[in-house]
């Protein structure tokens, strides 16, 4: 279904929002309103603290849970929205609800750590991290005297191809 922007009612929209707090509403931005808006960042090298930070600067329809706190350090949810950083571990669970979503939308879905290879990356790109990672297994393994491991590592390190030499 083709949306012309609410913002500027101009423009195709390619940004589509889903809020669901306090209650499910719909919101279909081009993407030049949706910058500045801060719903999207085109800067590329943001630490996922600054994209987090502005996303939790726009997003609305908090009311009544910014006063949920956290049972041991005492950080509200309205003191995370401001500083964008958390107070302690137990934050984490005192506000799960609240950081999934925030979570899955700085990470295009994921919730958990999977590798630093982009989702994006040819498959050359991830073979040399594949072979880099193997070296260094190899090495800890060889290190600790595992050479039952340290074979195994060798042998996958071959089949991924040749090595380079120095």
């Amino acid at each position: 279904m083709n949306y012309v922007c609410q913002h500027c009612n101009q423009s195709k929209a390619t940004v589509h929002i889903t809020d669901t707090m306090p209650e499910k509403r719909e919101r279909h931005l081009c993407e030049v309103c949706a910058e500045k808006e801060g719903v999207i960042i085109k800067q590329q090298h943001q630490t996922t603290n600054a994209i987090l930070q502005e996303f939790i600067k726009h997003k609305s329809g908090l009311a009544g849970v910014d006063d949920r706190t956290c049972p041991r350090c005492g950080m509200t949810f309205r003191e995370f929205r401001l500083k964008g950083q958390l107070g302690c571990p137990d934050d984490y669970e005192a506000f799960r609800s609240l950081l999934q979503p925030l979570i899955e939308r700085a990470h295009e879905g994921g919730t958990q750590h999977i590798g630093k290879v982009p989702s994006t990356a040819d498959e050359t790109i991830r073979k040399q991290t594949g072979l880099l990672r193997l070296r260094r297994e190899l090495d800890e393994a060889v290190d600790q005297e595992n050479y039952e491991l340290a074979a195994r590592l060798r042998d996958q390190i071959r089949e991924l191809g040749p090595t380079e030499s120095a």
